[in-house]
């Protein structure tokens, strides 16, 4: 297995986990806070689905599914369209609310698949040519790695939210 092929099956675990952590739940489990600092089951899910999105298209040249396919209007969250949660206060984090865990598991579903098909196309020699970040540029392999990352962070921080939730 090759290194892109280990990110794809990676990533097939974290959509198992985002699935598991937010079916059952109702709106109010959803944007539920387990302190007046913490964040929500939908806003986790939100911001790890945007972080993907925003860090794996364009590096690779894609246009990002919450703009292509109209996720930014449908979710109509009161951030400016490139936001992806990045820094949000409390408050922020309040302003996430949905309605049921549908349309999040239908937003993390369309960038999920569209990320696995645009790392299909990646090559192992694509791995160490520069991509920007805000940070300055990094290698493309750094880039997916570091997404990967903080995606799979932020599905397990969701799931341990819901077991607090839950348990109330």
């Amino acid at each position: 297995m090759d290194a892109v092929h280990a990110l794809t099956a990676g990533l097939d675990e974290v959509r198992g986990v985002v699935h598991g952590t937010v079916t059952g739940l109702t709106a109010d489990q959803l944007c539920a806070r387990p302190g007046p600092q913490a964040n929500t089951v939908a806003w986790l899910v939100w911001h790890l689905t945007r972080v993907l999105d925003d860090h794996v298209a364009p590096p690779l040249g894609r246009e990002q599914v919450w703009f292509a396919r109209g996720w930014v209007e449908r979710l109509g969250f009161p951030f400016p369209p490139p936001d992806d949660g990045y820094g949000h206060s409390p408050d922020d984090v309040a302003a996430v609310r949905v309605e049921d865990g549908g349309e999040l598991l239908e937003y993390f579903d369309a960038v999920h698949v569209h990320t696995l098909e645009m790392l299909d196309g990646v090559g192992p020699e694509q791995l160490d040519h520069p991509v920007s970040t805000p940070h300055g540029p990094v290698p493309l392999g750094s880039r997916l790695v570091r997404t990967f990352v903080d995606v799979t962070q932020h599905a397990g921080q969701a799931a341990f939210v819901r077991g607090l939730v839950v348990a109330r």
